[in-house]
């Protein structure tokens, strides 16, 4: 299956990933979102459809849909993860949709000044920004900024010292399908839930790698990401844990950082979408830097 050149769109099909993963992994920004697992796995959410941008870059149009905030409507989108596209395609896009979502550093930085002449306004998207950590300092917490959750990490490890960890396999899948719905059931909202299941179903396929945990024994958490910006950094799309095992998303971040090659020197941990506890929460391990995200639109 193969992607049609734009004006023609196609649903997002998990038959596509030979066409998009191998250039969608060429981009160095590091868009959680612009990923194949990142895209396929919100296919419904989202109502993806996808097309071939014409221009020299070869990259991709991917045209979503998303509720407007407060209302029954919905708001279509348009985002280009690899370049922006020409000025004619870029003209009609904006006629079929409401706005331009999720432009990186690197496609705007070339075409910024000439699109804000003809009339894009381009705006920071903060809820959207990814959070970055450097690898190290989350696997060593070493420092006063680090005191308190690495006492958190310790009185895990002091309260359940029969814990192990093992790959995401064949083997542990039905494990973290244990821990994905105990989750659900002591959780208000369904959330990512059936992202989450379809990306241990496909976790092969989709080419993720995690971790679940144990602790005497028993599945305690999961965690599940990918390799992004060119294999520079990873990004953790899901984690999931019990919370009867007190500290045991602080255990999990850390014991996973520890885990993965040093090649990765950053780990990306996604957005917070304007959750302020969630902010909050992503600030508290003081991120090293964001990946910045825009929204255009005409004036």
């Amino acid at each position: 299956m193969s992607v049609p050149c734009y004006p023609d769109f196609i649903p997002l099909d998990i038959g596509l990933k030979d066409s998009l993963h191998p250039r969608l992994s060429l981009t160095s920004d590091g868009v959680s979102e612009f990923t194949f697992s990142g895209l396929y796995l919100f296919r419904n959410r989202y109502k993806y459809h996808i097309s071939r941008n014409t221009g020299e870059d070869g990259g991709f149009i991917i045209s979503g849909v998303q509720p407007a905030a407060g209302t029954d409507h919905e708001k279509k989108f348009f985002m280009t993860p690899c370049a922006a596209p020409d000025l004619k395609i870029l003209e009609d896009l904006f006629k079929t949709h409401d706005y331009w979502k999720n432009i990186s550093e690197s496609v705007i930085s070339p075409v910024r000044d000439k699109l804000e002449e003809r009339g894009v306004v381009f705006t920071e998207d903060r809820d959207n920004f990814d959070y970055l950590y450097y690898r190290k300092d989350l696997a060593e917490l070493n420092g006063k900024k680090y005191h308190k959750k690495k006492n958190h990490v310790n009185h895990f490890k002091n309260a359940y010292p029969d814990h192990e960890q093992k790959p995401v396999s064949k083997e542990t899948i039905s494990a973290a399908n244990e821990i994905l719905d105990r989750w659900r059931q002591n959780s208000s909202l369904d959330g990512d839930y059936k992202a989450s299941k379809e990306a241990l179903d496909l976790f092969d396929v989709l080419a993720l790698r995690g971790t679940v945990f144990f602790v005497n024994g028993n599945p305690a958490a999961y965690c599940l990401g990918e390799s992004i910006a060119r294999g520079r950094m990873f990004a953790i799309h899901f984690e999931k844990g019990i919370d009867e095992y007190k500290g045991i998303y602080q255990f999990m971040n850390q014991a996973f950082a520890e885990s993965l090659p040093r090649f990765f020197t950053l780990i990306n941990r996604e957005q917070d979408l304007g959750n302020e506890g969630l902010r909050q929460a992503k600030m508290t391990y003081r991120p090293c830097g964001f990946v910045q995200k825009y929204t255009g639109k005409l004036k």
